[in-house]
């Protein structure tokens, strides 16, 4: 008999969720959804220039650039960056921001970086915004173009191009000091 209830009071149970489960599945859920233009909520978008000095410091007691894995300039090599932004290219120059991320060498013949960083601006207008640069870097040639991907606080929504030139390079450590031009899009 003991068993005889069991099973009832289970089949029961089975029809009672059968008939629940219907009514507590979402069946309106969405992968995405299109929303109306904003009503001039970032207002008039417009392009910024930004000029700064970044100094890639990977010598002495206080580096700014650290490997973490593979061999220096070799396929594979990677390293971890929080370099000072300057205005002017002394290393002493006051600091606008720090550009943080990574770069490896992406390329075969060393001849190129896969750049992953954002540029945190910590002085003027732009202080507490950041730009964020995904892109190759051909570092042998004279001018490099990066795309700029994005970007936070007056920078949101940001898209535009970074163009890079070596200012100096100490073949003994390592050191260099690299002109930024950023032309970005934002609101």
């Amino acid at each position: 008999m003991a068993s005889f209830i069991t099973c009832t009071t289970l089949f029961t149970l089975m029809i009672f969720i059968f008939l629940i489960t219907p009514s507590l599945v979402v069946t309106d859920a969405k992968f995405s959804e299109q929303f109306p233009e904003p009503k001039a909520s970032h207002g008039v978008e417009k392009m910024s220039r930004l000029h700064f000095y970044f100094h890639d410091i990977v010598s002495g007691k206080h580096p700014t650039a650290i490997s973490v894995a593979g061999r220096n300039n070799k396929f594979g090599g990677t390293a971890i960056i929080d370099d000072p932004l300057t205005e002017g290219v002394k290393h002493g120059s006051k600091v606008v921001g720090r550009a943080q991320g990574l770069y490896a060498m992406s390329s075969l013949d060393a001849s190129s970086l896969l750049m992953v960083m954002n540029f945190e601006f910590t002085e003027g207008k732009y202080n507490g915004s950041s730009l964020s640069v995904l892109g190759r870097n051909p570092f042998l040639e004279t001018v490099r173009e990066m795309p700029v991907v994005g970007g936070s606080g007056l920078f949101r929504f940001a898209r535009g191009y970074a163009l890079a030139k070596t200012v100096h390079y100490n073949v003994g450590t390592g050191d260099a000091v690299v002109e930024y031009n950023v032309f970005v899009m934002h609101h």
